[in-house]
């Protein structure tokens, strides 16, 4: 395959609600563009895009998928991403680099969540849109009653580009809207017939929606409408695609992909509505002393790519997926990677069509490619000529959720297993591994539960190790209430020099100070060598508290008598007698079990504000205010981390999916007796195993 020029290529993202049949529409336009020769099916796991294993064991994509095809003599670069919200960074990575996105939804006259959300990013960000209203010959299904929500739901911005002819729950054609042309399939292809009777109507109405649409994108067809004079139609499909283009209009066209309908006038609209690479304007970049430099898509320009996902291979190796934003790249060539300032040198460039990859010489400006074997550079990473050296934006990912506490299924595997997971760290980086010091745990932290099971299962699949989840400890801590004093005495004969240390401590509150040692000892009856040996043994004790083990915190230690022997004195035997003094100590000093407390930031539409409330309460939260937010209320709470650990799961089965949240550690608190009293027993049965 040669090369394609800016203005022959269109980067599409397929985005939208799981389940809608995302992969199947990309399936059956390679199959009409003869870039495959048979359809697969999700069902029977034999799809171009969704070819990991957990994808055909599950039968959902989880993965972004990427084939290209030609159509038109236009090459088509398809982005086909998961709809599951585990796995939203993979549409946030397909739509960093898509010229347009075609947004998947179901004929049944609901705008599910994914759909919503999809036009809600592409609208702010300026992403021309296309919406596809898949199964319309499904049972149940209305194509008139779903686009009848959409035009109620955004006003004056839909475009009903075709409406599909359904007899007997078998669409049998479609009438184009922007030539008035009706056609119906047949063995030979299309057959031109007059609009039936009984869509004559419908067919007006829509035919106004769309020629009102197109007007308020263009001033002269504007000034034109106002005096009721008729559009043609390469006017409707001007005013059209120039709305498409700043996102004020969205096209509609609908048909059936498991059926194979509809598919060749989805392909024909692709190439004539979408914009191409370097319609899109200039792209925003940074020197290195983070001068603004805007970036044109032009392949006589200097060579620019941004890298916007990786793929850990363990055959083929790491492959960085990448589109050209300037200039044109081949094999052999050194390029300089700003993020990492690092020189690269690319010894192959590949196209994928799913996970086949296909070598070729040269692409250009707009497209997209994959590298091999690159050694410093990661997903977010510009790749540039050595005159240029900038860096692109990095990719907004959205901050993970939910932790879990991961480690190896077998004893001995732990370095297989923590290995394995920073190799898929390059593949997906909305995950993040760290290390609790407290619990002394690894977490994997990310957007959703089976996102983290499929991180897992990636794991086996990949690199032949197994590993286990669980919920992860919580690092409680603990505190005194009341000021007590204490005495701890070690005194130990053994033959030869002897044991002694002898130390006397005041324990008291001290709200705000982790821990605080005083010196107030007078007269020599702890000698000044031996003080620090108190101190260190105090700040060894309370990293295990009475109660349950946990570290206390709040304390303030003053050191105010002791004694000691000439001979059998060290500073051993000091250390030994604030052990002693601290647990005997801190036993009478009202101990209590303090837990972490999180703030909450939850979104939500105003129509599941009661359920959230009452959730609140529940978890022994606490409502801190509310604001609004285009349509949507934003609660700022705060609530136990043990209430809140799998907050990510229960909110989006609150919200059918439309709530998000972020939280962060605001303080500790003290845990309310019967809850300290369980997590008392808990670590103490933990201990006697």
């Amino acid at each position: 395959m040669g090369s394609f020029s800016s203005k022959s290529i269109r980067n599409v993202a397929v985005i939208g609600h799981g389940g809608e049949g995302k992969t199947t529409l990309c399936e059956a336009m390679l199959f009409n563009a003869k870039a495959i020769d048979r359809m697969g099916k999700v069902s029977d796991g034999n799809t171009v895009m969704d070819y990991e294993n957990e994808e055909i064991n599950r039968n959902i994509s989880i993965s972004l998928g990427i084939a290209n095809l030609i159509w038109k003599d236009t090459k088509i670069n398809l982005l086909d991403a998961p709809g599951f919200y585990d796995f939203e960074g993979e549409m946030i990575s397909a739509l960093s680099v898509a010229d347009s996105a075609i947004i998947v939804m179901s004929a049944n006259g609901v705008i599910s969540v994914g759909t919503f959300k999809a036009v809600k990013y592409c609208s702010l960000n300026k992403i021309p849109m296309l919406i596809f209203i898949n199964g319309v010959d499904k049972e149940n299904s209305s194509y008139f009653d779903t686009l009848k929500i959409l035009q109620e739901t955004y006003p004056n911005k839909i475009a009903p580009l075709q409406i599909p002819l359904v007899e007997g729950q078998k669409m049998t054609g479609y009438i184009n809207m922007l030539s008035g042309e009706c056609n119906k399939f047949s063995s030979a292809g299309l057959e031109k017939i007059e609009i039936p009777q009984d869509y004559k109507a419908k067919y007006d109405e829509q035919k106004a929606k769309l020629t009102e649409t197109a007007a308020e994108n263009d001033e002269a067809l504007l000034e034109k409408f106002f005096d009721g004079k008729a559009f043609s139609a390469e006017e409707l499909v001007d005013g059209v695609k120039k709305g498409i283009s700043t996102s004020n209009a969205i096209a509609v066209l609908a048909g059936s992909a498991l059926t194979d309908k509809g598919i060749i006038n989805l392909l024909d609209q692709i190439v004539n509505i979408l914009p191409a690479p370097c319609e899109r304007g200039k792209k925003m970049a940074y020197k290195e002393n983070d001068q603004k430099v805007e970036i044109e898509c032009d392949e006589k320009a200097p060579f620019s790519a941004f890298i916007f996902k990786t793929i850990a291979d363990p055959f083929v190796g790491k492959l960085n997926i990448f589109k050209v934003i300037s200039g044109k790249i081949k094999p052999g060539t050194t390029v300089y990677n700003a993020n990492k300032s690092a020189d690269e040198r690319i010894n192959s460039i590949m196209i994928l069509k799913g996970k086949k990859q296909e070598t070729v010489d040269e692409l250009c400006a707009g497209d997209i490619g994959a590298f091999a074997k690159l050694v410093v550079t990661s997903t977010g990473d510009t790749l540039s000529d050595q005159s240029l050296k900038i860096k692109f934006e990095p990719i907004k990912f959205p901050e993970p959720v939910i932790s879990m506490a991961v480690s190896s299924l077998k004893v001995g595997d732990e370095d297989k297993v923590f290995s394995g997971l920073n190799k898929l760290l390059e593949e997906d980086v909305t995950f993040t591994l760290t290390k609790n010091s407290e619990t002394h745990e690894t977490l994997i932290n990310g957007l959703g539960e089976t996102q983290l099971e499929v991180i897992c299962k990636k794991l086996k699949n990949k690199f032949n190790v197994e590993s286990t989840l669980k919920t992860p400890k919580i690092a409680y801590r603990e505190t005194i209430k009341k000021t007590v004093n204490a005495e701890g005495k070690h005194k130990k004969q053994s033959g030869g020099h002897g044991q002694y240390g002898h130390c006397k401590v005041r324990f008291e509150p001290c709200p705000g100070q982790e821990f605080l040692f005083v010196d107030e000892v007078v007269g020599g009856s702890v000698p000044r060598q031996y003080i620090p040996a108190v101190e260190k043994g105090l700040r060894e004790s309370i990293q295990k508290g009475v109660l349950a083990g946990y570290k206390v915190v709040n304390l303030r230690a003053v050191l105010y008598d002791g004694s000691y022997h000439e001979v059998d004195s060290s500073e051993e035997s000091f250390k030994q007698a604030a052990y002693i003094c601290f647990r005997e100590g801190i036993k009478t000093a009202d101990p209590v079990l303090l837990e972490p407390i999180y703030s909450l930031k939850i979104t939500v539409p105003e129509s599941f504000i009661g359920d959230i409330m009452g959730d609140l309460n529940k978890r022994r939260g606490r409502i801190l205010g509310m604001d609004s937010l285009e349509g949507y209320q934003v609660i700022t709470a705060e609530a136990p981390l043990s209430e809140v650990q799998k907050y990510a799961t229960d909110l989006r089965s609150l919200t059918q999916g439309r709530g998000n949240f972020a939280m962060e550690f605001t303080r500790y608190e003290e845990t309310p007796i019967l809850i300290a009293q369980k997590i008392i027993s808990e670590s103490n049965k933990d201990k006697a195993v």
